[in-house]
This record gives C-alpha cells, structure tokens and sequence, in this order.
C-alpha cells in the first residue's frame, strides 16, 4: 500500500490515447490517459465507463447530446451507450473501469490498446 501521486504519474506519460495503469480496485483498474483531438465513435457491451477529468475539459458526444466535464468533475456512461470522447486541449483523465475493458470497446482500429503498460 502506497500513495500514488498523479501528478507524477501524468508526468510519465507523453503521448494521447494510449491509457495507464496505476492501481487496481477488486476486479478493477485504475488508469490514467492524457488526451487530445477527436477519439472514435464506440461503446462497450458489458462494461460502464468512468471519465474522472483532472484537467482539462472533456466533451462526451452522444448520438442526441453532448456532455462537457470540467476539472473535478466525472461523468458515468453506461454500458452499451455509444460516445465520442473529444478534447480541443490536453485533458488529464483518470479511468476506473473493469479489467475486461477495451479502450475502443467494440471497434478494433489502430487506437486499439490491448496491452496496457503499468506506470
């Protein structure tokens, strides 16, 4: 058992879409990613997804709405709710989501990270 300081973890990480792990809660991960630009349309069948934004500011598109998470802030989607995460700036986000997710969830393209590196 040991902090975990994000701020340093962050500092590690030096591209966008390509999420770390830096815990693990029960059957859950603990991840963080740094994002810009547009991700891909997606959603997950058996997984929610937990955007926490420490910061940044992160829209979430949906197929009728977009949302907007500011610093502090964490939005919840629903398994099986297709979105696109889209970033004008740098975000910081940290991920709590089950071992099983995908980071593309049902769409296997070049952002596809199967294998995720622990910092």
């Amino acid at each position: 058992m040991e902090t975990v300081n994000l701020q340093q973890k962050f500092a590690q990480v030096n591209d966008y879409w390509n999420p770390r792990i830096i815990g693990e809660l029960n059957d859950a991960y603990v991840k963080i990613v740094k994002v810009k630009g547009e991700f891909v349309w997606h959603h997950h069948d058996h997984e929610d997804e937990m955007f926490l934004v420490v910061k940044g500011r992160l829209r979430i598109r949906f197929r009728d709405r977009e949302c907007e998470i500011n610093p502090g802030e964490f939005l919840v989607v629903p398994r099986g709710v297709e979105h696109l995460p889209v970033a004008e700036e740098e975000v910081h986000i940290v991920l709590l989501e089950p071992k099983t997710t995908l980071n593309t969830g049902n769409v296997r393209n070049e952002r596809t990270v199967a294998e995720l590196e622990r910092i």
